[in-house]
């Protein structure tokens, strides 16, 4: 099973390599870059059964150099499951982005740029949750953000520019953080190794780990858009082309989530900031979903509700508890699923509307009954309705919380549910404008949404454009995946009971060794 870990990274890179020296065959592109998703996939899937089986770590030192001087790709329950999830929402916003392509020629999503760069995309991704030190994890990063900046700007419109810009200045600033944190680690304790790190850190004084602790604490919460470092995601996510806005909204921040979860349970588990942690998630659930219910755009409203719900994420790390790390993974999965699924309903909505601003579109009930059961079902998923996951995930965590029973932890309970009534609503309110509103004037008018008329970024109308059969069947296909999070969740959620338990058992560096061996 070794054998099959190095190529989660090398075969996207390998695929971009042959998309770029195939530029000019549009039809080559999208089959490698598909073939390689799905090849990612299957091999994800089968690492996960292998490593949930054998109950313990796969791990390949890079060029055969011994543990821990070499390069460590490391993939335990976590690390086989994000790459699982993401593998699959790849794909799916990939089959949209074709579509688009097929309908909008270069416009939006140039074919001969975009397939080499979502492969670079895919295997920094990829690299950052199989990352066994701190070095190749930033390296991981950069792979990731050098595409993002490309796919941000496509089409070169000045909004694009102008927000990918702000994009690229806060992604620097994160990374010259962590590049910062990763030397001076490196300088208290000799090394980079995870597991070597998590053992050393616990002998420095604690004013030593806490400094090191906050540092990555920052650069990893910028890149999740946690608060107050999360000011730059409502502006920069809905300006780029749908499929672009729904990969990043569904996996770039819970790559930084991810690189928290590490932080939190393996390196700095002996050096306590969940107080910290408590404040930031219950600020960053409420003062999100407040930013959500104050939008009239559609991708505004659902990067703002991003934002409130990677605070869920950081609820359940400020427990600390096996049940609440498991259930944050479960979480994890769930609003990577369900996000992707919103973001790419309402890129169909603006090609059947030509608008994604709730004062201008109406009547979609009569004129696109489809599309109107794709936005509903993730909606109130997401809202937490029961019987669906994001009901499932956040009792858990509000189960998690009243096991600890601090007074701060019933004040988080109080935000979570505060927070998901208020994303209920922000939803409801938009589907009810959009679908069920009959008149094809605008609503500025209307005295019960009066105030959003001021709401910036609302857009004006546009054409409308064809929708090809594989966008929708690709936004249905992921219907169907957070339809199945629910079918499945009782298996899903003992694996992520699984994961937390393990999360919280220190990983030895012979342990490593034993799993390169």
């Amino acid at each position: 099973m070794n054998a099959l870990v190095p190529l989660i990274v090398m075969l996207p890179l390998l695929g971009a390599a042959v998309t770029l020296i195939f530029g000019r065959n549009p039809r080559l592109q999208v089959v490698v870059t598909t073939g390689t998703l799905v090849a990612v996939s299957v091999i994800a899937a089968v690492l996960l059964a292998a490593v949930d089986a054998a109950n313990e770590p796969f791990a390949v030192s890079v060029g055969g150099w011994p543990v821990p001087f070499g390069i460590i790709l490391y993939v335990d329950r976590l690390a086989a499951l994000l790459v699982l999830i993401s593998s699959i929402v790849l794909l799916a916003v990939l089959l949209f982005s074709i579509g688009q392509g097929a309908a909008d020629g270069a416009e939006e999503t140039p074919i001969s740029i975009f397939n080499p760069t979502y492969l670079i995309l895919a295997a920094g991704i990829f690299d950052a949750f199989i990352a066994g030190d701190l070095f190749n994890l930033y390296v991981g990063f950069e792979i990731l953000l050098v595409a993002s900046y490309v796919l941000i700007t496509l089409g070169s419109t000045e909004s694009r520019i102008r927000t990918g810009a702000v994009y690229i200045v806060v992604s620097l600033v994160s990374s010259i953080l962590f590049l910062a944190a990763i030397a001076m680690i490196y300088g208290a304790v000799g090394t980079v190794n995870m597991a070597q790190v998590a053992e050393r850190v616990a002998q420095l004084p604690q004013e030593t780990q806490l400094v090191l602790h906050l540092m990555l604490l920052i650069a990893f919460g910028i890149k999740a858009a946690i608060f107050p470092v999360s000011f730059w995601l409502p502006d920069s996510y809905p300006t780029a082309p749908a499929p672009v806005t729904a990969v990043f909204a569904g996996l770039l921040t819970k790559v930084g989530v991810y690189a928290l979860i590490r932080t939190e349970t393996q390196l700095f588990a002996s050096n306590d900031i969940n107080t910290l942690l408590q404040i930031v998630a219950l600020a960053t659930m409420v003062i999100g979903v407040l930013g959500a219910v104050a939008q009239a755009e559609l991708k505004r409203i659902l990067s703002f509700t991003l934002v409130s719900h990677v605070g869920y994420m950081i609820f359940g790390l400020a427990i600390a508890t096996e049940d609440a790390i498991g259930a944050t993974v479960y979480y994890i999965v769930h609003h990577i699923v369900v996000q992707t699924t919103l973001f790419l309903a309402v890129g169909l909505i603006e090609r059947k509307a030509g608008s994604t601003s709730i004062l201008r579109v109406s009547g979609l009930m009569k004129a696109a009954p489809v599309l109107a059961v794709l936005y509903f079902v993730p909606a109130i998923n997401l809202g937490g309705l029961p019987p669906f996951s994001g009901f499932i995930g956040k009792v858990a965590l509000f189960e998690a919380a009243a096991g600890v029973g601090t007074p701060m932890m019933i004040v988080l309970i109080f935000g979570g549910i505060l927070t998901s009534l208020l994303t209920l609503y922000a939803l409801m309110r938009a589907w009810n404008l959009a679908f069920w509103r009959e008149d094809d004037g605008a609503a500025e008018n209307d005295g019960r949404i009066e105030y959003l008329g001021n709401a910036p970024a609302a857009d004006e109308q546009g054409e409308t454009r064809e929708i090809p059969a594989i966008m929708t069947y690709a936004t249905a296909g992921m219907v169907a995946v957070t339809v199945a999070l629910t079918v499945f969740a009782g298996p899903l959620y003992a694996l992520c009971d699984r994961i937390g338990a393990g999360l919280l058992t220190p990983v030895t560096l012979e342990q490593i060794d034993e799993g390169a061996g």
